[in-house]
């Protein structure tokens, strides 16, 4: 692979994908102590709240071995002082070897790669995109379904404001597959994206539609992305997967994390719902990734 950065899913091809899954998977049978990138320092810049994300990139590069420095809160770096964007990387390049970013404008991180010389991964852009979480998505569903290709993955709930599918729909114009997409009118998914799907597609607003489906891939209604609270309000609940729903599907029930309401408890305890496991594989994914970013 001649990557240099991450910043969007389609700086991957089918091979590229298949190959870090390949690493993904070694580190996850290991279970001996990775000293790969001792010496090696990952700075991480999260201008947005993460859980998943930041602490799974983190764990990754402390399996390998690596440390970490950045902030979690723009709020207590220098960016509150008005400082760019650029400023912040290029200041960064010279304590660490790598860069992850989380920001809520879109381009954020092209923005970052083109000011300094070293790997940045971009951990989610506003709306845009999140190419590590379509990784770890892509990886679960092959450890589960021993494949990609004829499945069909149903995804529902914000397929608007949803960074991760539009990620995920992209990632999959690498397979032959059948989408289905589940959403109230006003969340759709956008229409200035759909030339670049490659794949078959319908859409529905019921998520009854998704039931048949090989993979079900809810997302959170993101409260934080509407301008207009009412909006929110008016579609929250459109689109929720109760326990009587979950127990009709034999689906692969993901979920990129975190829920609200959209997911029912009680459907943890389902054989099927594996979305705890997909948010393990982060930090497998992004071992593999780092790797092969700032590996020797």
């Amino acid at each position: 692979m001649m990557l240099k950065n991450c910043i969007a899913i389609s700086d991957f091809s089918r091979e590229d994908m298949e190959s870090l899954f390949s690493k993904a998977l070694e580190f996850e049978k290991s279970t001996e102590n990775h000293s790969k990138l001792r010496g090696k320092i990952m700075g991480v810049l999260f201008y947005e709240p993460s859980t998943r994300t930041r602490l799974s990139f983190e764990s990754a590069m402390k399996r390998l071995g690596g440390s970490v420095l950045g902030f979690a809160d723009a709020g207590v770096s220098s960016v509150k002082k008005g400082e760019s964007i650029a400023d912040t990387v290029r200041t960064l390049e010279s304590y660490v070897d790598i860069i992850v970013i989380r920001h809520p404008l879109e381009g954020a991180a092209k923005v970052s790669a083109e000011h300094v010389d070293i790997p940045v991964i971009n951990a989610g852009d506003g709306g845009h995109e999140h190419p590590t979480q379509t990784l770890l998505d892509l990886y679960t569903i092959m450890k589960n379904k021993n494949k990609v290709d004829g499945l069909e993955i149903a995804l529902c709930g914000d397929l608007k404001y949803g960074r991760t599918v539009h990620s995920l729909v992209s990632a999959l114009n690498n397979y032959n597959v059948k989408l289905k997409f589940i959403s109230p009118e006003e969340l759709k998914f956008p229409n200035k994206l759909k030339p670049r799907i490659k794949n078959d597609y319908e859409e529905h607003s019921n998520i009854e539609k998704a039931l048949d489906s090989d993979v079900l891939y809810m997302t959170r209604i993101q409260k934080e992305r509407f301008a207009d609270p009412t909006e929110y309000e008016r579609v929250k609940d459109s689109t929720v997967l109760t326990y009587d729903l979950a127990k009709r599907t034999n689906a692969m029930i993901m979920h990129p994390l975190p829920r609200v309401d959209e997911v029912q408890y009680e459907v943890d305890s389902l054989s099927n719902a594996v979305y705890f496991e997909q948010a393990k594989n982060g930090v497998y994914t992004r071992m593999a990734l780092i790797d092969t970013l700032i590996g020797e």
